[in-house]
């Protein structure tokens, strides 16, 4: 993301839209009630001599609506902004969406701007400089292909072994399965590195392969050893830290672990706190050390107070993704956690 101009006195921010995070950060940073500009297009009526108007054709126009809902659609990579407008050359008081994608523009103007707002805008501009990590998790059956991204993991292709040699008859079947792969990653963005994932031989038998095929990919290449493949292997390497080198300064990583930290203090009992009442009393005794919040949950201005009292007490807030499993687990606590500096039972 990038902030093209501010202007404090009206309450506006004019930001850019560079990747697919920056769409799925905008969509927690709008809020019912926001005022957003942007260009879109709007279809003008033709006057006529008729009873009904004909429908003109559709100009591109700059409008200012008051926004009633979002919709993220990462299938897609666009952001719809619904609401009433109340600014432009006409249509004042309809509905319009506005869809948002990578490389537009818009200007956001809040009455508050608040700290996890502005924190939120940091991290997507300093997230911006940082490379994509790409994961590749492989077995002799399936491979998947997915990039760590600021909202969770992403699927972006699934290749599966032909064993019995039916696409490929009279071929090597593994040739095939891994030429298949190594097209896939030809085809999108590596980044500096790959983190190959996954149990028995295949990872390095394709290591080798690619070592052949493409040295300067292969060069990229760091293997690591799970119990599985598929997803469930790249979340397993999350987990336990395979890999940390390459993910540490991953947002997936760094959220991935922290969940962990708060799941293994409540399985012994310890230094944990998780949901309102709990971690209310928590940050009341100054107890908080680290304050776990789901996207979802941030909005909650009591949830917000408690965000504030924790950094005021030198407490580290963490906004988590629910859209990835880490995030997912600490919905399952309440969209709120904590772990503490001492026990507070």
């Amino acid at each position: 993301m990038r902030v093209l101009h501010q202007d404090p006195r009206e309450g506006a921010i004019h930001l850019q839209v560079q990747n697919a995070d920056d769409l799925w950060h905008l969509h927690n940073l709008v809020e019912p009630g926001d005022l957003v500009r942007a260009f879109t297009y709007r279809r003008e009526e033709a006057a006529t001599d008729k009873l009904r108007p004909e429908r003109g054709e559709k100009v591109r126009v700059k409008l200012g609506i008051k926004v009633d809902q979002t919709e993220y659609q990462d299938f897609s990579d666009r952001l719809r902004i619904t609401g009433v407008i109340v600014e432009g050359p006409q249509d004042l008081g309809r509905h319009h969406t506005l869809n948002l994608t990578i490389g537009d523009d818009i200007t956001l103007v809040k009455d508050v701007w608040r700290d996890h707002h502005l924190r939120r805008i940091k991290e997507a501009v300093d997230a911006t400089e940082r490379p994509q990590v790409a994961i590749l998790a492989i077995d002799d059956e399936e491979a998947l292909i997915a990039e760590v991204r600021q909202m969770g993991i992403r699927e972006v292709a699934v290749i599966r072994a032909d064993h019995h040699g039916k696409m490929f008859p009279g071929s090597d079947t593994r040739t095939a399965y891994f030429t298949e792969i190594l097209s896939k990653l030809n085809s999108m963005e590596v980044g500096p590195a790959l983190l190959v994932v996954g149990p028995g031989f295949e990872r390095e038998e394709f290591a080798k392969f690619v070592r052949e095929k493409k040295p300067e990919l292969a060069a990229k290449i760091r293997s690591h050893g799970t119990s599985q493949a598929g997803m469930a292997g790249i979340q397993e390497a999350m987990r336990s830290g395979l890999g940390a080198k390459i993910l540490e300064e991953t947002r997936v990583a760094q959220e991935t672990r922290l969940v962990e930290t708060l799941l293994e203090e409540i399985a012994k009992g310890g230094l944990y706190a998780y949901g309102p009442d709990e971690v209310g009393t928590a940050v009341d005794a100054g107890a908080v050390e680290t304050l776990l919040v789901t996207d979802a949950k941030v909005k909650d201005l009591a949830v917000e107070d408690l965000m504030r009292r924790v950094e005021s007490a030198r407490g580290r807030v963490v906004i988590v993704s629910s859209r990835h499993e880490a995030g997912k687990k600490l919905e399952g606590l309440g969209g709120l956690g904590a772990v503490l500096r001492f026990p507070i039972r």
